[in-house]
């Protein structure tokens, strides 16, 4: 996957010319927010902890606090997001989507269905050191029933068991699991979906495909409901292709009226540096039209000129 992002780390680089930039960006009346955006898209995620470590000892202050301070709305979201470390801005979101009344589904699906098993790990480490909780346990005491069983699964890293070779078993288990008798047994679906690596999965899925004639999806879409059934939806879908998946959950995000700007915010910035250049190329495939046209048409100011420089260009 290296380098199929659209965000790169720059090659002359100075941390302390960039931190002076920002500085002055900020100085006096009035921002420059172009210099900001410019700057700061065009520096790798460890680059700009390295303008922030500068920042704070050429002027004694925080980059991130003043950078609060200067600018405002989905664009002072969007530049606090790209000054957050990686896996950070992921056990952040986390928290974010646990604490509090409710649980936003759609940020433990996206990121526990797409990261990898090392990035898991990391997570999973991150939020102990960062709020001194067990991840797991939160999630289990804020979700139930299936869906919990399945969060918990892929929290104990994917595709560590062995099974390789069993495509065949699993795609009968599957099948009898789903439509082959009345009612669905969930603890099957999860169990084999949870469970497997990427090309272990892949297998079972063209295996499932042979023997019960149409695709793992749609066996899901009928036979679950809910947040398991985007859950499973969003496993199939990442081991088929992380990109594609990240592509439709873009256009989702933009589709219909309003924006849901916390998804566009947060699959832009931890995708920049990962695999934007094939989300795009996907966007296009799936959806007839570019991602940088999307977001052309579905937001504005600097907000949109900010995504758009992290996009990196136009596939029209």
């Amino acid at each position: 996957m290296a380098g199929r992002g659209s965000v790169r780390a720059s090659g002359n680089f100075n941390a302390n010319q960039d931190a002076e930039i920002l500085y002055k960006a900020m100085k006096g009346l009035g921002t420059d927010e172009d210099s900001i955006m410019k700057l700061l898209t065009s520096r790798s995620n460890s680059q700009r902890q390295q303008i922030k470590a500068a920042y704070k000892t050429l002027h004694g202050k925080d980059l991130v606090g003043d950078l609060k301070g200067e600018l405002g709305g989905k664009f002072e979201t969007l530049v606090v997001a790209l000054m957050t470390p990686p896996i950070l801005y992921d056990v952040t979101s986390l928290r974010n989507a646990i604490k509090g009344a409710g649980t936003d589904e759609k940020v433990l699906i996206e990121i526990l269905s797409s990261r990898t098993a090392q990035q898991i790990k990391d997570i999973t480490a991150a939020y102990r050191q960062e709020f001194n909780k067990n991840l797991e346990e939160d999630v289990t005491g804020d979700t139930s029933g299936h869906f919990r069983r399945l969060l918990v699964i892929l929290l104990q890293v994917r595709g560590q068991r062995s099974g390789e070779h069993r495509s065949g078993i699993y795609r009968c288990t599957l099948f009898s699991a789903g439509e082959k008798k009345f009612g669905t047994d969930e603890e099957q679906f999860i169990t084999i979906l949870g469970n497997r690596s990427t090309e272990h999965l892949r297998r079972v899925f063209a295996a499932y495909m042979k023997l019960a004639g149409y695709e793992m999806e749609e066996s899901i879409q009928r036979e679950t409901s809910g947040g398991l059934r985007d859950l499973l939806l969003a496993v199939v879908k990442c081991a088929r292709s992380v990109p594609a998946y990240f592509a439709e959950t873009l256009y989702y995000s933009m589709k219909g009226a309003g924006t849901d700007d916390q998804t566009l915010i947060r699959v832009m910035v931890s995708r920049s540096e990962v695999d934007m250049l094939d989300i795009r190329a996907d966007y296009r495939r799936l959806f007839a039209k570019s991602l940088h046209s999307a977001i052309q048409g579905d937001t504005s100011g600097d907000y949109r000129k900010a995504l758009l420089l992290l996009c990196g260009g136009n596939d029209a």
